[in-house]
């Protein structure tokens, strides 16, 4: 694979979706077609606001997490959508995706050893998302949509 230049700095050499990507600077932000939210936030305020940006988030997120009962997450990523993108039970019985496959948002995931589970947390300028889920993304569980 041969080297692409990023917007954020991220390592494309390691990711799992570099073969789908189109390349962040070529793409002026929109490696998958949809927005990045670190490309978008570098390219209003640069790297040093977004990563006020990202730790203000990270301070949202966790004080999210603690009023459910989560441990709280160390850090966040730069998440392909469709990497994160669960379908989620609703009272009328059928599954729903909330969130956009070809944009890239800031998550983490929290192993829940004791309870054989993951939490997954997804979070973009407008919203965090927090869901609890079993091996492999199974069983998806909504436990809070925050608009931001």
């Amino acid at each position: 694979m041969e080297k692409m230049d990023t917007i954020c700095g991220a390592n494309c050499e390691k990711c799992h979706f570099a073969e789908r990507c189109h390349g962040c600077a070529a793409t002026g932000g929109r490696p998958f077609g949809g927005t990045c939210v670190a490309a978008g936030y570098i390219k209003l305020g640069g790297r040093e606001k977004y990563a006020a940006f990202k730790q203000g988030l990270l301070d949202e997120i966790n004080a999210l997490l603690r009023e459910n009962g989560i441990p709280e997450a160390e850090a966040l990523y730069e998440l392909a959508g469709s990497f994160v993108n669960l379908a989620y039970p609703m009272p009328s019985g059928e599954s729903v995706k909330l969130l956009d496959d070809k944009k890239v948002y800031l998550g983490t995931q929290i192993e829940l050893a004791d309870l054989d589970e993951c939490c997954g947390v997804v979070a973009d300028m407008g919203f965090i998302l927090v869901c609890r889920y079993g091996e492999n993304g199974a069983n998806p569980e909504l436990i809070a949509y925050k608009k931001r």
